[in-house]
């Protein structure tokens, strides 16, 4: 009458799709553009924060807006949709957010910084001015490759064509 059980889940099989299917893949984790992205999100989340409890509260849609950007492209390079949707140059739609965000989080950061004396201001101005550096990291390298993009270009032009 009690029959044994069989094992649900034998030793080849591969353990059912639940929440892990909506984390990144590791290899995106651990890539150079997944730290940086990650670390942007991150950080525009903290400076999101400091500036609610500040009393500049007013540079508060800066920091969201690229939170939220820098999230977009996160998931959207770590499955692939780079590859997918080939119409948006993505390295340079990256490179001009990477530059506008470092332009705005420099500006804002010290405004937060020499006019507003709360705690919470000095601390979104400081943690603004890191996320300066991690944005001017991120287009310096998105630029380097647009560099080589726009050289692997020019040779493929049609006026190279003509010459051979």
């Amino acid at each position: 009458m009690d029959e044994p059980d069989p094992d649900p889940d034998p030793a080849g099989a591969a353990p059912p799709p639940g929440l892990r299917s909506l984390l990144p893949p590791r290899e995106f984790l651990c890539s150079r553009k997944g730290q940086l992205l990650l670390a942007e999100s991150v950080l525009s989340f903290i400076i999101f924060i400091c500036y609610i409890a500040s009393l500049a509260a007013s540079f508060m849609m800066a920091p969201l807006l690229e939170f939220l950007l820098a999230l977009f492209l996160f998931f959207a390079y770590a499955s692939k949709l780079n590859e997918k949707f080939k119409g948006l140059y993505w390295p340079l739609a990256d490179f001009l957010r990477c530059v506008t965000a470092a332009i705005i989080y420099f500006a804002i950061s010290i405004a937060a910084v020499s006019k507003y004396g709360d705690g919470a201001s000095k601390a979104a101005g400081v943690f603004g001015f890191i996320a300066t550096i991690v944005f001017a990291i991120d287009f310096y390298i998105t630029f380097n490759d647009l560099v080589t993009f726009l050289k692997q270009g020019s040779s493929d032009s049609p006026e190279g064509r003509k010459s051979e």
